[in-house]
């Protein structure tokens, strides 16, 4: 049985599909669901010159407006579905997203994480690399990966 479901989302279609999954697992296991999301400040500082820079704290801070969104459309969902959620939203700061969601799935003792995937390959994995994976490598928590749902002509769902 699972009492603690950790939900990591990123506001994309394929990260709310994995919180439609850990509602119903949380539904049916009576579990309390810790949805998360993690302003990925590490990305902003890598991909910005020195002379972007000082643009980084409005970046930063429309990551996190964005985060707002999609925590207040996770809350909508896991109310809709009466399913018990405590909802957080972390800076990452000089840690990869995956260990602050490793990390985070620690210090709250889940017992699964549940998160959706892109499922991306080649040169877009290889650039934008992979938190799931990340995730996979170093948790000591059960992952169940939700993958983004096909749409017509066999495309996968893309963040917008």
């Amino acid at each position: 049985m699972y009492r603690r479901i950790l939900v990591p989302i990123d506001g994309s279609p394929t990260s709310m599909q994995g919180l439609k999954e850990a509602i119903r697992l949380g539904a049916d296991q009576r579990a309390r669901l810790h949805v998360l999301y993690v302003v990925d400040e590490l990305i902003v500082v890598q991909s910005l010159d020195a002379f972007a820079m000082s643009n980084a704290g409005d970046l930063i801070e429309s990551l996190r407006e964005a985060g707002r969104k999609a925590l207040a459309e996770a809350t909508a969902l896991t109310r809709r579905h009466r399913v018990k959620a405590d909802i957080r939203m972390l800076d990452s700061h000089t840690l990869r997203v995956c260990d602050v969601i490793v990390d985070e799935a620690k210090k709250w003792r889940a017992d699964l994480i549940v998160m959706g995937t892109h499922g991306r390959r080649g040169m877009t994995r290889m650039l934008l690399g992979s938190d799931a994976e990340g995730v996979l490598r170093n948790t000591p928590v059960p992952v169940l990966l939700v993958r983004a749902v096909a749409q017509a002509g066999g495309r996968r769902a893309r963040r917008r």
